[in-house]
């Protein structure tokens, strides 16, 4: 009966903490949006987690090219957040793949960097990995590459790599960052 009882008082206490979490998370949404995907961990290398989230506009099925804001959210020790940055033009929109369809696929952190991940194409498939590092100097985040690979269906191990990093653009701000640019 007391593993029973340990278990059920867990597992409250579990998705206690994740539901807060994600109330507080709701907070930076904007009326109109909600979160499409999130990304917790250390972007700004400070041993607290932050949080990376995608927001879909809640009408984007009848209006596909709309914009899907990127939020960068700095982490307390106490578990809440500040809204660092936004940007509208890193994710690609759901209209933005034709026949393909959504090209989003996730957003990732790992080990101080960020990195949102599309991929698409019918006959000719590709990704594209867009990915951010902070810049202590700066104390903002800025593009670290912006790569991708591109094959044919019919040949899928002969692959062509697409990589721009800071010899193409420099130290270009996360704000300043748009995917219609080609470097």
């Amino acid at each position: 009966m007391f593993k029973f009882a340990f278990l059920i008082s867990l597992v409250l206490l579990v998705n206690n903490a994740l539901f807060g979490q994600n109330k507080k998370l709701t907070q930076f949404v904007p009326a109109g949006y909600s979160i499409m995907d999130k990304a917790i961990g250390d972007i700004d290398k400070d041993g607290i987690s932050d949080a990376v989230l995608v927001l879909r506009n809640n009408d984007e099925n009848a209006n596909t090219d709309a914009a899907r804001p990127l939020l960068l959210l700095k982490g307390n020790s106490k578990s809440q957040y500040t809204l660092l940055a936004r940007n509208d033009s890193i994710v690609l929109c759901l209209g933005c793949g034709g026949v393909h369809g959504d090209l989003y696929e996730r957003v990732v952190i790992k080990k101080g960097y960020f990195s949102v991940e599309h991929l698409g194409g019918s006959g000719w498939r590709w990704t594209r990995i867009i990915t951010f590092k902070y810049d202590s100097k700066l104390k903002g985040f800025v593009l670290h590459k912006d790569a991708g690979y591109s094959w044919h269906v019919s040949d899928p191990n002969k692959t062509t790599a697409r990589v721009f990093n800071r010899d193409d653009f420099d130290k270009l701000s996360f704000d300043k960052f748009t995917n219609t640019k080609n470097w």
